[in-house]
């Protein structure tokens, strides 16, 4: 399963986001959510979180797949997270 590890270097090391500061922005802008609430960049997620991740006109539903013992390849970054839903919203 893995330890847990900082919400903003999850979202990093899985190149959802290109940088941890954009991690911790969006965070406490309120885009993303962990397991329904709304999280910090502290928050320290594991395998079966459910984050929900407003990144500018999408939203993004996913599940934490695995979490990584040290930062990933490219390839190996694509298999840390199942993405549930996908949906355009538009920007407020």
């Amino acid at each position: 399963m893995g330890k847990p590890l900082r919400l903003d270097l999850f979202l990093k090391q899985s190149r959802l986001v290109k940088r941890r500061a954009l991690a911790k922005e969006l965070c406490e802008d309120g885009a993303v959510r962990v397991n329904g609430s709304t999280a910090r960049a502290g928050k320290e997620v594991t395998a079966g979180d459910l984050l929900s991740l407003r990144l500018w006109s999408r939203l993004l539903d996913l599940e934490i797949v695995h979490i990584p013992e040290r930062p990933p390849s490219k390839e190996e970054a694509r298999k840390l997270f199942r993405i549930l839903s996908e949906k355009r919203v538009e920007e407020t």
